[in-house]
């Protein structure tokens, strides 16, 4: 089993950045692919962007490409995603995941593991 939680979130104004980190426990940590998605209200929750289990492969959803970057420290049993260029439309509570799905997992129903999330404000 894999526990996570989320830290980093914050208010920031439009252009500006944060990182946001996920820290994991549970020895099967490194198995994992693990993924960002987020929550706006009213808004279904939706894939950010997602790594995989040796952090040799990222992948983005298109309305972040260029902008976000998830990366993996898996000694240390981390899971980072630094927001740059950060928009009001970005604004949503983010939410880290564990998947033991192969492949490249975008859907929620891929994740095994969530975490209580960190909220996002982005200002205009």
């Amino acid at each position: 089993q894999v526990q996570l939680v989320e830290s980093g979130g914050g208010l920031v104004q439009a252009g500006g950045s944060l990182r946001l980190s996920c820290a994991a426990s549970g020895r099967a940590f490194s198995t994992y692919s693990m993924a960002w998605f987020r929550q706006a209200p009213g808004k279904e929750r939706e894939f950010v962007a997602g790594i995989i289990w040796n952090g040799g492969i990222a992948y983005y959803a298109d309305s972040v490409k260029g902008r976000f970057t998830i990366s993996r420290d898996n000694a240390n049993y981390l899971v980072y995603l630094q927001v740059n260029s950060l928009k009001p439309g970005d604004t949503a509570v983010y939410y880290c995941a564990a998947s033991r799905s192969s492949g490249y997992p975008r859907r929620l129903s891929e994740y095994d593991y969530w975490g209580q999330g960190t909220q996002v404000t982005v200002s205009s």
